[in-house]
C-alpha cells in the first residue's frame, strides 16, 4: 500500500505537522529532527504529493509552455532551454504543441489553468490567453504580440534580415527572393520581411515575396519552392525565413543543376545546432536561441513574484551571421 504522511510521521516519532513542515521547508525544524524524517521517508519509500504542496504553498511550480511544434528545430531547441532552466530553478513543465490550431491552443490553455500553473510561456498566437492575463497570471511571449501588456522576447529580427539581405547583393545578386510564411499576423519575425524590402528598395531592385501557407508543413514548402523555379528562372538569390526552408531550396536548387553558390546563393535563419550538424555549410542568421528562453523566465520569474509593474516589454536579443559555403 502506498505510504502516507501518516505513516511517516509514525516512523519518525513525529507529528504530521513536523513533516509537513520538512516537506515545505517552513519554519525551525532541527537537523535531528529533519534526518529523521527524511530516514522514514526513504525506508516507507514515501514521495510527497506535489498537489497537496502546491496548496500549502500557494504554488504549483508549473510552467506551461505552448508552442507550435517541436519538431521544428528553433523551437526543439528553445524547449530544450526552457526546460532546462526551469528546472534548474525548481519548476517542472507542461509542454503544449499547438500546430498553430486555435481549437488545440485554447484547450491547451484550459488544461494549463485547470492544472493551476504558475506561469505561461507562449510561442503561439493564442489570443484568448489576454483575459486572463487580466487576472494576473504570469505571460511571456517568444516572437509573439499577443497585446501591449504581455512581455515579448525575441531576436533581432530588422538587423538579422538586413544582414542577409546586404550579404547576397553584396556578392552580386541581382535577383533577390525572400521565402517567408504567410504575412497575415504581425510578428516580431516580420521585421525579417520589412528589412528586405527596405534593402531591396534601398538598393533599386523589386522586392520578390514567396509565402508558404503551411510553414511547417513539408509538401508546402516543396510547392512554393518548385513555384519560384517555374515563375521566377532568373532567381539568383535567396534569403529563407528559416534554415529548413533555406536547406530544401537548395536540395531542389541541385536537383535541377543549379550550382549553389555558383548560380543561386542562399541565407536562412536560426542557425540551430540541429541546422549546423545537418547542414554545416548554410550561410544564416543565428538566433542567440539560449538567451531568449533564460530572458523569457526572467521576466515570467518576476510576474510571477507579483512584478508586473515596470516590466521591460520587447527584449530584442543580438543575432551574428554564421558564414558558410552558401554564399
Amino acid at each position: 500500500m502506498k505510504a502516507k504522511i501518516g505513516d511517516v510521521a509514525k516512523l519518525a516519532k513525529v507529528s504530521r505537522t513536523t513533516v509537513s513542515r520538512v516537506l515545505n521547508n517552513r519554519g525551525y525544524i532541527s537537523n535531528t529532527t529533519r534526518e529523521k524524517v527524511q530516514k522514514a521517508m526513504n525506508d516507507l519509500n514515501y514521495f510527497p504529493n506535489d498537489v497537496a504542496r502546491s496548496l500549502f504553498n500557494k504554488r504549483s511550480n508549473l510552467i506551461g509552455i505552448i508552442l507550435p511544434t517541436t519538431s521544428n528545430p528553433f523551437f526543439g531547441e528553445l524547449t530544450f532551454h526552457l526546460e532546462n532552466i526551469c528546472d534548474s530553478r525548481g519548476y517542472k513543465v507542461l509542454l503544449c504543441n499547438s500546430l498553430n490550431q486555435i481549437d488545440k491552443e485554447e484547450k491547451y490553455l484550459e488544461m494549463l489553468l485547470r492544472n493551476q500553473v504558475d506561469g505561461i510561456i507562449v510561442g503561439t498566437h493564442n489570443q484568448g490567453i489576454l483575459d486572463y492575463h487580466k487576472q494576473n497570471l504570469a505571460i511571456v511571449a517568444i516572437d509573439r504580440y499577443l497585446s501591449e501588456t504581455v512581455p515579448i522576447v525575441s531576436s533581432d529580427n530588422y538587423k538579422g534580415g538586413t544582414i542577409a539581405v546586404d550579404l547576397l547583393i553584396s556578392e552580386g545578386c541581382e535577383h533577390v527572393v525572400l521565402i517567408d510564411g504567410v504575412g497575415e499576423l504581425e510578428t516580431p519575425a516580420r521585421l525579417r520581411r520589412k528589412a528586405y524590402i527596405d534593402v531591396m528598395l534601398k538598393n533599386g531592385k523589386k522586392p520578390i515575396i514567396y509565402e508558404i501557407p503551411e510553414m511547417f508543413n513539408r509538401q508546402s514548402q516543396q510547392d512554393v519552392i518548385s513555384t519560384i523555379f517555374q515563375e521566377y528562372p532568373e532567381v539568383d538569390g535567396v534569403f529563407a525565413t528559416n534554415d529548413l526552408v533555406a536547406a530544401s531550396f537548395i536540395t531542389e536548387a541541385k536537383k535541377r543543376g543549379k550550382e549553389v553558390p555558383g548560380e543561386i546563393k542562399v541565407v536562412g535563419y536560426d542557425g540551430t545546432e540541429t541546422a549546423q550538424t545537418l547542414f554545416p555549410g548554410l550561410t544564416t542568421i543565428q538566433q542567440p536561441i539560449n538567451l531568449i528562453a533564460k530572458k523569457a523566465i526572467d521576466v515570467l520569474c518576476k510576474q510571477m513574484d507579483g512584478e508586473f509593474n515596470n516590466l521591460q516589454l520587447e527584449t530584442r536579443l543580438p543575432i551574428k551571421l554564421l558564414r558558410g559555403t552558401t554564399t
